[in-house]
C-alpha cells in the first residue's frame, strides 16, 4: 500500500507541475485585458473545442455521471444525455452571434442595447452564482479522491486537500489568466479521453466486448436485477420523482446554452467561423467522451465487490471511475490495480484544476470587467486596474468556493453539477434568447428575467430535499440533505428546480419587457442583429 501511495502521489504531483509549469508560460506570452480574458483571440477551432471539451468534462462528468450510473443505471444514464444533447442548443442558438456581438463576457452582448450598469450588474451576479455551484462540484470530487487515495477518512485532510484545489485554481488565473487556463484545458482533455479510453477497452475486453454481456452482470450484481436496465429505478413510480425527471432533463438540455465558463470561450476564437468549428469538435469529443461514461458506469457496477460497491454507494457515487480503474488492472493490493487507479485519480485530478480555473476565470472576469469598470468606473479604468482587481475577484471567490464545499462533500457531484444548470439556463438563457432574437426586449426584461430565475431557482433549492428533509441513508445511515436531520424545510418536492425556475425566467422577461414605458431602442437592435450576424465591431467596447 506504501508503493501505492508514492506512485499516486508522484503522478499527483507530476499532474501539478506540469500545470504549474503551462500558467507560468502562458504568464509569459501574455500582455493586456485582451490576453487575460480572451486568450488574445487566437486559438483555432480545433483548440479551443479541446479546451471546451476540457472544460464541460469536468469531475461531475468523470466521476459524478459514472457513479449515477453505477448505481441507478439506466435512469443514472439519463444525466449523459441530457450532457451531450444540450450541445446542440449551444451551437445552433448562442455559439455564433454571442461571439460575434461580445468582447470579453456574456453581458458585452446583453448591455448593448439596455442600460448598462443595471444589466452588468445583474449579468455578474448571475455568473458568480453559477460559477460557485459549478465549484462545489469540482471540490467535492478532489475530497473524495484524496480520500480514497491516501486510504484515510479524516475530514481535517479532505478539507485540507479542497483549501489546496482552491489554492491552486487561484494561482492558474491570477498568473496564467485565459491563455494558461486554456492550455491546462487541453493538456487535461487529452489526458482525460486517453485515460477514459484505457479503461473502457480493459472493461470491454473482460466481457469479450459483448456490451450485452456487461449490462447483464451490471443488473446482476447491482442486486436490482432486470430494473437496473430500466426507467425507473431513481425517477420513478412516484409522480413526482417523474416530474423531478423532466426537470432535470430540461435543465441539463437548455443549462449548457447559459453557463458562463462555456460562453466565455468563444471570445477566445479570431472568427466567428472558428467559434463554430470549436463546438463542432466540442461535440464529437464530448459525444464520446459521454460513451465512454456508459461502460464505466456499469462496469463499476459488473467488476467491483460488495464491499467496494458499497463504498462507491457511501461516497454518492463520486468513487465509481477511480474503483473500476484498480479492479481493471487486477483488484486492490495488486500492481497493476495501483498502477490504474493512480492515473485515472492523476488525470481526474488535473480534470478537476482544469475546471476550477476556468470557473474561477470566468467569475473574476465577469466582476472586474462588468462590476469594476463598467458600473463603479463608469468604463473609465485601464486595463492594468481591470486585471488586478480580476486577480484579487479570483482569491475571493475562491475561497467562499472552499468555505462552501465543505459542508457540499457528502451529494453526488452530477447532481450539484445539474443544479449549477438550472440556475444558469434559469437565469442566464432568457435574457441571452430574447436580447439575440426579440426586438422590444429592454433593460426591466432582463433584470427581471436574470434576477427572477436567479432568485427562484436559488430559492427552490434551499427549500428542496437537497437541503433539508431526505432523512438517513439506509445503506451507509449517512444524512442526504446538507443540513441536520432535525431540521426539515423541503416545502418545494423536486430536487432539481429547472420545470418551475426556467418558465418563470421567460415568463418574467416578457412581462418585464411589455409593462416597461422604456424608450424603444429598436435602432441597437438592428445594430445588434448585423453584429451578430457579421462580427462586425465585436471587439469594440460599447458605452453608452
Amino acid at each position: 500500500m506504501e508503493g501505492h501511495q508514492i506512485l499516486t502521489t508522484a503522478l499527483f504531483l507530476g499532474v501539478v507541475a506540469i500545470t504549474v509549469g503551462i500558467t507560468i508560460w502562458a504568464s509569459r506570452n501574455s500582455s493586456g485585458a485582451a490576453d487575460h480574458y480572451a486568450g488574445g483571440r487566437g486559438f483555432s477551432g480545433f483548440q479551443n473545442g479541446l479546451a471546451i471539451g476540457g472544460d464541460y468534462m469536468s469531475a461531475a462528468s468523470f466521476l459524478g455521471i459514472s457513479g449515477a450510473i453505477a448505481l441507478s443505471g439506466y435512469d443514472g444514464f439519463l444525466y449523459s444525455i441530457g450532457f451531450l444533447v444540450a450541445w446542440l442548443v449551444a451551437l445552433l442558438l448562442v455559439a455564433e452571434v454571442l461571439r460575434n456581438s461580445g468582447r470579453y463576457t456574456m453581458a458585452d452582448q446583453l448591455a448593448y442595447r439596455m442600460k448598462q450598469k443595471p444589466v452588468r450588474m445583474a449579468a455578474a451576479t448571475s455568473t458568480v452564482v453559477v460559477s460557485i455551484f459549478y465549484l462545489l462540484a469540482q471540490m467535492v470530487g478532489a475530497g473524495a479522491l484524496v480520500a480514497l487515495l491516501l486510504g484515510v477518512q479524516s475530514e481535517a485532510l479532505k478539507n485540507l486537500t479542497i483549501f489546496f484545489v482552491g489554492a491552486l485554481m487561484i494561482f492558474y488565473v491570477t498568473v496564467g489568466g485565459m491563455k494558461g487556463t486554456t492550455w491546462v484545458q487541453i493538456v487535461k482533455a487529452v489526458l482525460l479521453m486517453i485515460g477514459s479510453a484505457l479503461i473502457v477497452v480493459i472493461v470491454l475486453a473482460k466481457f469479450g466486448f459483448n456490451l450485452s454481456e456487461l449490462l447483464g452482470t451490471a443488473a446482476t450484481n447491482s442486486g436490482k436485477g432486470q430494473a437496473f436496465l430500466e426507467p425507473g429505478l431513481k425517477y420513478g413510480p412516484e409522480l413526482h420523482k417523474k416530474i423531478d425527471f423532466i426537470s432535470l432533463a430540461i435543465a441539463l438540455v437548455l443549462g449548457t446554452a447559459g453557463l458562463p465558463h462555456i460562453l466565455i470561450r468563444f471570445y477566445t476564437t479570431p472568427t466567428s467561423r472558428d467559434a463554430r468549428k470549436s463546438v463542432l469538435w466540442a461535440i464529437g469529443l464530448i459525444g464520446a467522451f459521454y460513451l465512454f461514461t456508459l461502460v464505466l458506469g456499469f462496469g463499476a457496477a459488473a467488476l467491483l465487490d460488495k464491499d467496494a460497491y458499497a463504498e462507491v454507494a457511501a461516497s454518492g457515487g463520486n468513487l465509481a471511475s477511480p474503483l473500476l480503474a484498480e479492479a481493471a488492472g487486477g483488484g486492490p493490493g495488486s500492481t497493476g490495480g495501483a498502477v490504474l487507479l493512480a492515473l485515472i485519480a492523476a488525470v481526474a485530478f488535473a480534470t478537476i484544476l482544469a475546471v476550477v480555473a476556468g470557473l474561477t476565470l470566468t467569475s473574476s472576469v465577469s466582476v472586474a470587467h462588468d462590476i469594476y469598470n463598467s458600473v463603479m468606473k463608469d468604463g473609465t479604468a485601464s486595463e492594468e486596474q481591470e486585471i488586478r482587481v480580476s486577480r484579487i475577484a479570483a482569491g475571493v471567490i475562491g475561497l467562499v468556493a472552499i468555505v462552501l464545499a465543505i459542508p457540499a462533500q457528502k451529494l453526488n457531484i452530477a447532481f450539484l453539477v445539474a443544479l449549477a444548470f438550472a440556475v444558469a439556463a434559469s437565469a442566464n438563457l432568457p435574457a441571452i434568447i430574447y436580447n439575440m432574437f426579440w426586438r422590444r426586449f429592454n433593460t426591466r426584461g432582463a433584470l427581471w428575467s436574470i434576477y427572477g430565475g436567479l432568485i427562484s431557482s436559488v430559492g427552490l433549492v434551499i427549500f428542496s430535499p437537497v437541503v433539508s428533509g431526505k432523512g438517513l441513508d439506509p445503506i451507509t445511515g449517512k444524512n442526504l440533505s446538507l443540513l441536520p436531520t432535525s431540521i426539515d424545510i423541503s416545502w418545494f418536492p423536486l430536487e432539481n428546480p429547472g420545470i418551475v425556475s426556467i418558465p418563470l425566467g421567460f415568463l418574467l422577461g416578457y412581462l418585464g419587457s411589455i409593462t416597461s414605458k422604456e424608450p424603444s431602442a429598436e435602432e441597437r437592435y438592428t445594430e445588434l442583429e448585423v453584429r451578430a450576424l457579421t462580427g462586425a465591431g465585436a471587439e469594440q467596447a460599447v458605452q453608452h
